[in-house]
């Protein structure tokens, strides 16, 4: 039953910005990611629960408990990226829906109160920022930031959020209190391959890695690609290519830590097929949750890059984009987690998140944990992005087991967010 009910909701909200290509569309602050919010909130009425807008179109549902206070809260956002999947964020949302109608079921009243919450624009496909919804809940977004955002056909920021119903001015009020809530979960598609390669059900994540940005400049001299022999080229593409090369293995070397490293964008100039590269612009992904092993790699890389300049004439530059701090998700939480995975016999897997998630702005306020179930393929921000339901459903069963753990339990989490 649990599995035709979880496949009928997720067929219902996906009928929203559906796609020719199977995926569907359902873009920051616009009126196909309100019309999905819309549906989670007559669903979660019908469920009994006191829902909401806060002052950013957060939508947050209440179900009260036996004693006033804190709520333990779960979610996620149903907004997509351009052309994208099903199952991103969506599962989330209604594995917590799923939570509610079980306790309503069995006639149930938890001690704290629940909440299921639907964040807003958590994608940056179309802003690029991500996960602002929950970066303005947790307090964590500068409104200059957001006032500086446009979308690709140039709309504003200030002007999609007016067009959506909601004030600008006003989107600092989402900010919530620390005492309001007593902890956060988030279950979430993996988004990668590790769940399914190992045969493990349920992920429990300990932290979310966090980028360190490089972009690597070397200038040679651009130069006829027939008369120019090769021992007199000062060629910045093929310095480039080793540059590359070296990354990927500097980024071998530090793997026990989990870091990775991507170059994902080149630009080359002149760009023409009977010229010799004058120049090459590199775009260097740093990620891990240890903040010394990234350093390792982006270190190397910058003395690398020296090495290969040296070594073919070039003039060579290495300018930090970026340099973000990984979030720690909170260790009491994580053995809740395991505890329910070894109760219910669902084979759990303690793992890291490449990508970032609401949760990682809920961790800087308030006690959280991330759930994730496989990806088939590791398809991700794909019309094909797919998870099985009965997979899905194994989430949904340590997410219910927990959470209602953390909702009996009489002890409140201290001021000070441990993780």
């Amino acid at each position: 039953m649990a599995i035709e009910r979880l496949t009928q909701w997720l067929t219902e909200i996906n009928a929203i910005g559906a796609l020719e290509s199977g995926g569907a569309e359902r873009l920051a602050y616009t009126y196909k990611e309100t019309a999905a919010i819309e549906l989670i909130r007559k669903w979660c009425e019908q469920e009994g629960l006191t829902c909401r807008e806060d002052a950013a179109g957060n939508l947050i549902c209440r179900r009260e408990g036996r004693q006033k206070g804190a709520a333990v809260a779960f979610g996620s956002h149903v907004d997509t990226v351009y052309d994208g999947g099903r199952y991103d964020g969506t599962l989330g949302v209604i594995a917590g829906l799923e939570v509610i109608r079980r306790l309503n079921e069995r006639n149930e009243t938890t001690e704290a109160p629940l909440e299921l919450i639907v964040f807003r624009a958590e994608e940056s496909s179309r802003f690029g920022m991500a996960t602002i919804g929950s970066k303005l809940m947790a307090g964590a977004a500068l409104p200059e930031h957001l006032a500086a955002l446009t979308d690709r056909d140039g709309i504003t920021f200030e002007s999609a959020v007016t067009d959506a119903g909601y004030a600008f001015e006003r989107l600092h009020e989402a900010a919530r209190p620390p005492e309001e809530l007593k902890a956060f979960f988030e279950l979430h598609i993996e988004q990668g391959s590790v769940l399914e390669e190992h045969c493990e059900a349920v992920g429990l994540v300990d932290a979310i890695a966090a980028p360190e940005r490089l972009r690597v400049t070397l200038e040679g001299k651009a130069s006829h690609s027939g008369t120019t022999p090769m021992d007199m080229r000062r060629d910045a593409l093929a310095g480039a290519s080793e540059l590359v090369l070296f990354t990927e293995e500097a980024a071998h070397d530090e793997k026990r830590f989990r870091s990775v490293a991507t170059v994902g964008k080149i630009d080359i100039k002149p760009g023409a097929m009977n010229t010799v590269p004058g120049k090459t612009v590199l775009d260097i992904d740093i990620r891990g949750t240890n903040t010394a092993s990234r350093g390792r790699i982006a270190e190397s890389v910058r003395a690398y890059t020296k090495q290969l300049a040296d070594k073919r004439g070039l003039q060579a530059a290495v300018e930090t984009l970026a340099e973000e701090e990984p979030t720690a998700l909170n260790t009491d939480l994580q053995r809740s987690l395991a505890d329910a995975c070894g109760q219910l016999r669902i084979p759990g897997r303690v793992m890291m998140s490449g990508a970032g998630h609401d949760v990682m702005n809920m961790a800087k306020r308030w006690p959280s944990a991330l759930i994730f179930v496989p990806s088939t393929d590791g398809l991700s921000h794909h019309p094909e992005e797919y998870t099985p339901m009965h997979e899905f459903l194994d989430g949904v069963n340590v997410l219910e087991r927990t959470v209602i753990e953390w909702a009996n339990t009489a002890v409140q989490p201290e001021k000070e967010v441990s993780s």
